[in-house]
């Protein structure tokens, strides 16, 4: 049988609402669902806490991103293997990037895989509805930096996944799945969502949730899509098979929804 990586990708929504309650639902998710690589979003690590860690326990290697906005907020990466080597790329691309926000930041990590070596791209732009000209810049840097990652490397395997704050029809998406180019750059990622349910729109940010109807600011705008796992393609498409790709924890457990988000998770076959 072909080897198999489950990837996942959840903005766990830093401590807010009622964590207790959150955490142990994402604790039995994420035991139930055993990803071997997952990239979280708005992880709460400081001097006296790590939010991840909590949630894992010591099964996976971590990686927490250098900078993190206030009270510890940021980004990390679980993986079940060691990193082989880790990188990561500022966004501090126009004056109103603000570095002491939730800024826009990515990492790029390898790891040596079942379906061969894997470079996990964990993207997070900024997050304000109209900052889309600074998604866009900080979509062509984080290209630009996986581009050198695998020049001259074409059994590298890439796997994109974040928070990316943009619905599929906006320029940045449009630029990561090929549809335009951006800053003199053209790449193309498989959306795994669009490939595994065409035509779904599979909304991970809407008042479906009743943890977005509690907070009064969010709850204003249309159900969007916008948290994402996609794989790099070469000339001829993806370089892993997209086997599946479902949400995660788009149900609440006991009356209990895990984040003010729904996940994705993917299964990837070489």
């Amino acid at each position: 049988m072909a080897s198999t990586l489950k990837v996942a990708t959840l903005n766990i929504w830093c401590k807010h609402g009622d964590w207790p309650a959150r955490r142990d639902v994402l604790r039995a998710e994420f035991e139930r669902l055993r990803p071997d690589l997952i990239a979280l979003q708005e992880t709460v690590v400081n001097d006296e806490y790590d939010q991840v860690r909590d949630l894992l326990g010591d099964e996976y290697h971590v990686i927490h991103q250098g900078r993190r906005a206030r009270e510890g907020v940021g980004c990390s990466i679980a993986a079940r293997w060691e990193p082989q080597d880790v990188h990561e790329v500022d966004h501090l691309v126009t004056d109103r990037v603000n570095p002491t926000d939730f800024v826009g930041r990515s990492t790029l990590a390898e790891f040596d895989t079942p379906v061969g070596r894997v470079l996990l791209a964990h993207h997070k732009p900024n997050w304000q509805i109209p900052y889309e000209r600074e998604r866009e810049l900080q979509a062509v840097d984080a290209a630009r930096a996986v581009e050198r990652a695998v020049d001259g490397r074409p059994d590298l395997h890439v796997v994109l996944a974040g928070d990316f704050d943009a619905r599929p029809e906006t320029a940045s998406i449009r630029f990561w799945t090929g549809r335009q180019s951006l800053g003199g750059l053209s790449v193309n990622y498989q959306d795994a969502w669009e490939f595994a349910h065409p035509g779904d729109p599979g909304h991970t940010f809407t008042i479906e949730n009743p943890l977005i109807v509690a907070e009064s600011d969010w709850s204003r705008i249309p159900p969007r899509r916008i948290d994402y796992l996609m794989v790099r393609c070469d000339d001829r498409g993806p370089t892993l098979r997209i086997r599946s790709c479902d949400r995660l924890l788009a149900q609440p457990v006991d009356g209990v929804h895990g984040s003010d988000h729904f996940g994705v998770v993917a299964d990837l076959g070489g």
